[in-house]
């Protein structure tokens, strides 16, 4: 074949990539922004009908039912392109999640006997019983895996808490400011915190192959990381947001730096051997205490974040989570443990140490659903413990079913219980320029 030949045909090929992705891209942002739009309109959050519509775009629906045409739009192509975009995606939506993250509730002092003992409560009984069912589970289901980081990862799952689906959820319910709602975010947040270090620590432990040197040396090089983070790029960004900036806190030039430094903090995360999308988080938590530049970027860039790769994600998801895997009665009564355990082992210690720090009945139900939310932070874990091979695809998708029923019933269990302890629902839904979580 001449050269031109091989141009020739090298140029085709990027144009069929270009083709099927931009395909892909349609299909996903229309489908995104309809799911979103229905499950604003039945109640629940945006980011929910997003998660529902990634799950139908799969093989599990849209495969099922028209295979042919699923095959063309999916897998004419190689999946990479999508799968980066996700990723970028996903490091951009790390980076908004840790500059909106609420520090301020691990502060608060109020309520603290309750906070401390509900976010405790939810925390240790949900990783031990997910650990012990991970490892119970992981010969049967995931035969090819270490037990051990199966059940860290099983555990990890179990325990986590979306705090910023919840926050929303409590606006929606006029609940945010009043003790009840203090009481939960306050929980949840330190849930958030402790979730993401436990996920970091289990991820290490999984890449390092339990080898208690090469994880001493690896958490020692994350800590020097995060210390040049907090003491040395932390004022970097000060200075930057102040001099490049402007009045308004925000230009292309300042834009520009902080994609760049998001970007290089995500790199060296990889290298470090934990995900890239702890790099975003942590550039995100250095500027979480300068509100003029989060709100700059909510408005020029976050709803791009939220519409485009948001969803991408989301079907990135949906294309691994194959529900008509789980053929066998078998199957499904692992699913049904998986649900009913973590549901469960998420919602009682909840309930019963708000019953502990004096709450009412009433209260300490409310409580205990909400802090079953996972919806978003749940998918990022399952992701990343599939991607490292602990879990099985069965396993994987019976954690996304456990995801979306723990977030779906929130709403719904709080819509019916709150009027009965007197609280007034005082807006038709959360306003979708706040949906990721």
């Amino acid at each position: 074949m001449s050269v031109a030949s091989e141009a020739l045909s090298g140029v085709h090929k990027s144009e069929l990539l270009l083709f099927f992705t931009l395909l892909q891209l349609c299909v996903i942002v229309l489908a995104g922004r309809i799911g979103a739009n229905l499950a604003l309109r039945w109640g629940q959050s945006a980011a929910v009908g997003e998660i529902i519509i990634g799950i139908i775009l799969g093989p599990t629906l849209f495969g099922w039912l028209w295979p042919d045409a699923f095959n063309f739009v999916f897998r004419s192509t190689p999946g990479d392109a999508m799968q980066i975009l996700s990723q970028i995606g996903l490091i951009l939506l790390m980076f908004q999640i840790g500059m909106e993250f609420e520090f301020s509730h691990l502060a608060e002092k109020e309520h603290r006997r309750s906070v401390t003992r509900i976010a405790v409560a939810s925390m240790v009984v949900p990783f031990g019983l997910g650990y012990a069912l991970g490892y119970w589970m992981t010969p049967v289901l995931t035969p090819q895996a270490n037990p051990t980081a199966a059940a860290l990862f099983v555990g990890t799952a179990f325990s986590i808490t979306a705090l910023p689906i919840l926050g929303r959820m409590l606006i929606e319910f006029d609940i945010a400011r009043k003790p009840l709602g203090v009481i939960a975010i306050s929980a949840a947040a330190i849930n958030d915190v402790v979730g993401w270090l436990l996920l970091a620590l289990v991820t290490m432990l999984a890449v390092s192959g339990f080898d208690a040197a090469q994880f001493g040396s690896t958490l020692v090089l994350l800590l020097v990381y995060v210390a040049v983070c907090w003491w040395g790029v932390r004022p970097l960004l000060r200075w930057c947001v102040r001099h490049l900036g402007g009045a308004e806190g925000w230009s292309n030039n300042l834009l520009g730096v902080i994609l760049v430094l998001v970007f290089i903090s995500a790199i060296v995360t990889y290298k470090l051997g934990i995900f890239a999308i702890f790099g975003g988080f942590m550039l995100g938590v250095l500027l979480h205490d300068q509100p003029q530049f989060v709100d700059a970027w909510r408005r020029h860039i976050g709803q791009f974040v939220n519409v485009f790769f948001l969803p991408i994600f989301f079907t990135y998801t949906g294309l691994r989570t194959d529900i008509g895997g789980l053929d066998s009665l078998g199957l499904w009564g692992w699913c049904a443990i998986v649900v009913l355990a973590a549901c469960l082992g998420k919602y009682l210690p909840s309930y019963l140490a708000a019953r502990s720090a004096g709450m009412s009945h009433g209260e300490s139900q409310i409580v205990g659903v909400m802090m079953n939310t996972r919806a978003l932070m749940e998918l990022i874990v399952i992701n990343i413990g599939y991607d490292l091979g602990v879990i099985s695809k069965n396993v994987f998708t019976m954690l996304v079913i456990m995801a979306i029923v723990s977030t779906v019933i929130t709403t719904p269990v709080l819509r019916h219980y709150l009027p009965k302890l007197g609280y007034r629902q005082v807006k038709a839904h959360v306003p979708e320029e706040v949906t990721a979580d």
